[in-house]
């Protein structure tokens, strides 16, 4: 398996806590309009991570002409759910397209640009997947500013995020900085 699939194993695992954590909110809270955040939900920031793997990876990658899903059609999180499955058969599809190809440069022009701008594979998908690591903390803020208590988030408890997928060897031969002593990431 390529290590890009492997990263968005990890990713799905994170996304997976988010989704659980949105889960206990309140629907009223889950589509709420928060000021401090453009005047944007949970859900509708939730829809705008599935909007970016639509637009980069299936129109701009791979000329799929996918019609955005719009926050109005999500009534709660398990038709966000049902939305990110079918985002993860598109993350899934550029994968298999591109494998071992992430050099490979798509020109295609963007309605906020004249001319066309040149991508790599690589960067539609390290935009991707940023991206919804940034709304991913915006979204635990959010809760947080509605009263919800948010779980930890992030990739730093290797054993459980990645043990189903990476030996202690494979992790060791990967990272070189993996201290032995302390099972630390540096």
């Amino acid at each position: 398996m390529d290590v890009l699939a492997r990263q968005y194993d990890w990713i799905r695992q994170t996304r997976e806590l988010l989704f659980q954590f949105c889960e206990v909110m309140t629907l009223e809270d889950y589509t709420k309009d928060i000021d401090s955040f453009g005047g944007d939900s949970i859900r509708d920031i939730h829809v705008h991570v599935a909007e970016c793997y639509q637009h980069w990876l299936g129109n701009i990658a791979m000329k799929k002409g996918i019609n955005p899903v719009k926050p109005d059609s999500i009534n709660s999180v398990a038709d966000l759910r049902h939305v990110f499955k079918e985002t993860d058969r598109l993350v899934e599809a550029f994968l298999q397209e591109y494998e071992g190809r992430w050099d490979l440069t798509i020109s295609r022009t963007v309605s906020w640009q004249e001319k066309p701008i040149e991508y790599t594979t690589l960067w539609l998908f390290t935009h991707t997947i940023t991206h919804e690591f940034h709304h991913k903390g915006q979204i635990v803020k959010m809760g947080r500013l509605l009263g919800y208590i948010p779980p930890d988030t992030d990739l730093i408890e290797r054993w459980t995020a990645f043990s189903d997928h990476w030996s202690p060897k494979v992790i060791s031969e990967m990272n070189s900085d993996l201290t032995a002593e302390n099972n630390v990431w540096i």
